[in-house]
């Protein structure tokens, strides 16, 4: 009778460790939920792995975004530093802040690097700007100024914002997929696939990829969005066997970036190479200090914004969130999220930030920190499975930036419309977004608008000055050519 009882004890009090640790019982929760969560949680972000590289790096420097210099990354090395990053930033926010908050690449700063900011600095310079965000938001987050300032942009612009960075996602989906695709005139600029038609076998691929994912995200699948992704990427190998389309580089028509094709490896010692080539002052060098400035200030407040609302909406999701919407350890996860922006940009995969997919591992029931840490360990792992990365082309990847553009875009219900002085800011911060290509550009248009409304109305009062602050910042930012050759810089 003893013996079992001493074979068992060791795991009992093992148990009832974690269960302290991660006060589980006390949450409401389970081991094995947490665990189910942990993995659910990997489950549903575990296409950044594979989407990260597509839009940051490339096969080929022909394929890849290019920086000022012409450099690129790779997207291997692209895919190991992502789960890298992924895997210790979840784990972190697991140990640390003990909530079920699962931590990688966020979409929507990945996207302004390789579309905005490498036009004007090299990556490794755009990767310190990141790191820069990363510290500014840490800053931020430990002297309680980030809660002030969160406190003083009104809800309306918040839920602008997210919208905002929805639509330019999915619009770069679009363009990506060829979908859309410019006239080369003046009027109109863009028109539906090529002369008008959709005739592209990519993409058609990525209706496919669009019309999969969606009826997944529709019937509520768990990891419909990984689903879909390697459900029509098979789709596409089987059609790129038959049919032989090219690239671009010799087709208009063509894969935009890798024609998909089966792996030569499923395995692969993870290339880390990136890891530690961020330049944290060189684009103040490059391309003056207003200029690099505004770039920081406008990936704070991107990164800001972002994750604050993701955080409260996790939390109440979860349980854990008091009748203010403040959470338990919210310094620490606002600590931790600002330390993904320095671990991301020092790794050269961008700001890592918390992930709304998340909430599906919380809908399977994660109440705390230990659903992840196994999400962090499942991200650790998928570093060496980067071959698989290569096999993705960008039209299947294009149609799960636009569905995740769609699920951004579902805030638009938090803007009051019938108040034209709210509403026209928020427009302004929506639309202007995707058709300049800068998230820059929407929020500037968006708080200078707010602030001027509200002054001329005679309601200056009920702005906060911080939002003046802001404001005046953005007018800078929206001079700054004039007043950089005015001040001999840059």
């Amino acid at each position: 009778m003893s013996a079992p009882q001493t074979d068992t004890t060791p795991r009992n009090r093992f148990a009832t460790g974690l269960d302290r640790f991660f006060s589980i019982t006390h949450r409401g929760s389970t081991i094995p939920r947490e665990i189910r969560g942990g993995l659910v949680s990997f489950v549903t972000m575990a296409y950044i792995v594979i989407l990260n590289p597509l839009i940051l790096g490339g096969f080929s420097q022909d394929q890849a975004p290019q920086d000022v210099l012409g450099g690129w990354l790779q997207n291997a090395q692209v895919a190991a530093a992502t789960g890298l990053v992924a895997g210790l930033m979840t784990i972190a926010m697991g140990l640390i802040a003990n909530l079920p908050f699962g931590i990688a690449a966020g979409l929507g700063i990945n996207s302004f690097l390789a579309v905005s900011v490498v036009h004007q600095v090299t990556w490794a310079e755009a990767m310190g700007l990141v790191v820069i965000n990363g510290v500014v938001i840490v800053i931020l987050a430990l002297t309680g100024i980030r809660t002030m300032i969160f406190t003083a942009v009104p809800p309306q612009l918040k839920a602008a914002i997210t919208v905002g960075i929805g639509l330019f996602i999915a619009f770069i989906g679009l363009v990506d997929s060829g979908f859309v695709r410019t006239t080369k005139n003046a009027s109109p600029p863009l028109q539906l696939g090529e002369d008008g038609s959709v005739a592209a076998l990519p993409t058609i691929v990525f209706l496919i990829g669009l019309v999969v994912i969606g009826t997944l995200m529709a019937r509520k699948v768990k990891g419909a969005l990984l689903i879909g992704i390697v459900a029509t990427t098979i789709i596409a190998i089987i059609l790129q066997a038959i049919y032989k389309v090219p690239t671009s580089v010799s087709s208009p028509t063509g894969w935009n970036l890798n024609a998909p094709g089966l792996p030569s490896a499923l395995f692969a010692v993870p290339d880390l190479s990136l890891v530690g080539h961020a330049d944290v002052f060189g684009a103040f060098t490059r391309i003056g200090p207003i200029a690099a400035s505004m770039l920081v200030f406008t990936l704070v407040f991107t990164n800001f914004f972002d994750a604050m609302g993701t955080m409260t909406g996790l939390a109440k999701a979860a349980g854990v969130a008091h009748p203010d919407g403040t959470f338990p350890r919210l310094k620490s996860a606002l600590v931790v999220e600002g330390a993904g922006a320095i671990a991301g940009g020092g790794a050269s995969v961008s700001s890592n930030t918390v992930f709304i997919d998340s909430a599906a591992g919380i809908g399977e029931g994660a109440r705390t920190g230990m659903a992840s840490v196994v999400t962090g360990l499942l991200f650790l792992a998928s570093m060496f499975l980067t071959p698989l990365t290569q096999v993705v082309p960008l039209e299947v990847a294009a149609a799960g930036l636009v569905v995740v553009g769609a699920l951004m875009v579902a805030q638009v219900k938090d803007i009051d419309w019938t108040d034209f002085g709210a509403a026209l800011p928020a427009f302004l911060t929506i639309v202007i977004m995707p058709l300049t290509y800068s998230i820059a550009n929407g929020i500037g248009a968006g708080f200078i608008s707010w602030v001027l409304i509200k002054l001329l109305s005679g309601r200056g009062r009920q702005v906060s000055w911080l939002l003046y602050v802001v404001a005046a910042g953005f007018l800078l930012y929206f001079a700054r050519g004039p007043l950089e050759a005015l001040l001999g810089v840059g």
